[in-house]
């Protein structure tokens, strides 16, 4: 018999042979099924990941409120993030769980230097999510508040130098000390993040209006206190005799109250990882 009905001979004692078209079938059906799990196993992730990634504390922009007020409040609308002049500010995508399209800010690859001078993300947002004064009903978390309206370097000579926020969206924390350059007593020479780095910041002596690429404001520190210079806000960094716990004296930088949370020293600071990150959400602690 000719065709694809064909059977095949099978061996002495043997179970038949399937047909040529059965085995075809079979190889369908294995495929659908890989397919099928595949799919069900992708859908379980896109649920379960958002999930996961949503427990990681992303930094907000100036005036957020606190973050389950913040996500109550925040329509996604990217106006905050239209304004921003160093482009600091992102929405976040499907990893990013239910603040899906909110705003946030990743420090390390752009932080905010309130090169704008009026934090313009909050005059932009129309729901009150990034706010100047928090409304009197909601809470405000243990050490959110500033002592005193933070003065921006950039305006420390201007009429009314000091930014109007009354809360900190995180603080700057020596996280790896380890391999801070100050505390090993070393300098540094060069672009702070290499050459290719995109990032943005304003510097003074450049101009006072117009952030400039960090790659292109090379650094000379004999002591590396790049944290220091790149802050905006006066007095919330700086660097300072400490002791190691073998009793010798380092340099070390270290912040202060006035610290806001923006995130500069994150972006500056030569090593990689980082030494000093922002920590989101995170209060003064004397």
């Amino acid at each position: 018999m000719s065709g694809e009905g064909r059977q095949e001979r099978s061996p002495a004692g043997g179970a038949p042979p399937r047909s040529r078209e059965r085995r075809r079938q079979a190889r369908r059906k294995l495929l659908r099924t890989i397919l099928l799990a595949g799919g069900v196993l992708g859908g379980a992730l896109s649920g379960y990941l958002p999930g996961l990634y949503a427990q990681k504390r992303r930094l907000r922009p100036p005036g957020a409120l606190d973050e389950k007020d913040f996500l109550a409040s925040c329509i996604k609308c990217g106006q905050c993030v239209q304004v921003c002049p160093v482009q600091a500010i992102r929405l976040a995508d499907l990893v990013d769980g239910f603040g899906v399209g909110t705003p946030w800010i990743d420090a390390r690859e752009q932080a905010c230097d309130f090169s704008c001078d009026a934090v313009q993300c909050i005059l932009a947002c129309p729901t009150g999510a990034l706010t100047y004064h928090k409304p009197q009903f909601l809470r405000v978390r243990p050490g959110a508040r500033l002592s005193a309206k933070p003065i921006l370097l950039a305006k420390e000579k201007d009429p009314e130098p000091t930014l109007n926020l009354a809360e900190r969206i995180g603080v700057a924390r020596l996280t790896r000390p380890e391999s801070c350059l100050a505390i090993r007593g070393k300098g540094f020479r060069g672009p702070a993040r290499g050459a290719a780095f995109e990032g943005r910041l304003r510097y003074m002596e450049v101009d006072r209006w117009k952030p400039i690429r960090v790659a292109d404001h090379p650094y000379d520190a004999e002591l590396c206190d790049l944290c220091v210079r790149a802050c905006p806000i006066k007095g919330a960094i700086s660097i300072e005799t400490v002791f190691a716990p073998d009793g010798a004296r380092r340099k070390s930088p270290v912040v202060h109250e006035a610290c806001v949370g923006c995130g500069t020293c994150e972006m500056i600071c030569p090593t990689s990882p980082a030494s000093i990150e922002v920590i989101p959400g995170e209060g003064w602690r004397a």
